[in-house]
Parts: structure tokens; sequence; C-alpha cells
């Protein structure tokens, strides 16, 4: 609340102070950030895969950000079973569409090949691994995990620490 009075995830606080909530604007806004150098492909017939597997990517942080607050927030007696199946449904959906994806072609991670899915994927299995560990089978994922572990090994991504700590509560 104190950084957030919408108290909404994902929530980042730019340098000059401006509180920004919702991927898809702080997605817009690290755009803008890394000008001229875009995430984006250059070519727009390469934007559907991008867009597609960023969508996957967000909804899957969104669908983790809803257990953490039904889990977190609601006392456990009302908790309501059948929705919390739907969205642990629809995480499991969204990183099984990731998998297939990086099974018919895989996603670049180094520094100058990532693009926008690359950052969101790989963020995304680090995210959800991070806050509902139990939720997600490794197991299952094997091509998302070793591409978030590549991507966790780029400069970008150590300068940009995550965790306990990192962020004041």
């Amino acid at each position: 609340r104190r950084i957030n009075p919408v108290v909404k995830a994902p929530t980042l606080v730019c340098d000059d102070g401006t509180v920004l909530m919702d991927s898809s604007l702080i997605v817009e806004y690290a755009e803008a950030l890394a000008a001229p150098r875009s995430l984006m492909p250059r070519s727009v017939a390469d934007w559907p895969r991008t867009l597609h597997l960023t969508g996957l990517a967000l909804a899957a942080y969104e669908k983790c950000a809803q257990l953490v607050y039904e889990y977190g927030l609601r006392p456990a007696e009302k908790w309501h079973a059948p929705w919390i199946t739907r969205v642990q449904g629809q995480l499991v959906a969204a990183f099984d569409g990731i998998e297939a994806a990086l099974s018919q072609a895989p996603l670049a991670a180094t520094s100058t090949g990532i693009d926008q899915a690359g950052v969101s994927c790989g963020v995304a299995w680090t995210f959800v691994r991070a806050l509902q560990p139990d939720l997600v089978d490794p197991a299952r994922y094997p091509l998302l995990l070793a591409y978030s572990m590549a991507c966790e090994q780029l400069p970008a991504f150590s300068r940009a620490p995550h965790g306990d700590g990192v962020v004041a509560r």
C-alpha cells in the first residue's frame, strides 16, 4: 500500500517516483527505456509469435498474482475451490503454450538477441517459481526452465535483482 495504494501487482516505481501498474504498461515503459534498441521484432511477420508468447507470459504472471492474493489475503475457509482450480489451469495452460512454442522454435537468450517474448517468458518462469513454487512442475517444462536459467545469466537480468529484500514491503 505504501508503494501502490491500489495494491495491484505487478508494480514498478520509475526513477522519477512515478508508479506504474499492470504488466502491459510496464512492458511499454521498458520498451521506451530500451530505445533505440527495440525488444520487438523488426519484421512485422515476426510480431504475432512475439505477441503470442508475451501474452502467455503475462497471463502466467496474472494468474500467479491472483493465487498469491487468494492464498495470502483470503481466509482458507473462504477459498473457492472451483475458482482456484480454474486459475491454476489457466496458469498451467500458459506455460504449456510457452513450452510448446519453445519446442517448435527456441527464443534467443543473448544480450543482443533477446526480444520482448524472451524477457517475458524468462521472467514469468522465475516469478511463478519464486511466489508459488508448488504450482508448476519443472520436469513438465524443461525447455522453459533451461531458457529462464539462461536469461538469468544475462547481464541485464543480473543488474535487475529480484527476491526478498529487493523491494520495500
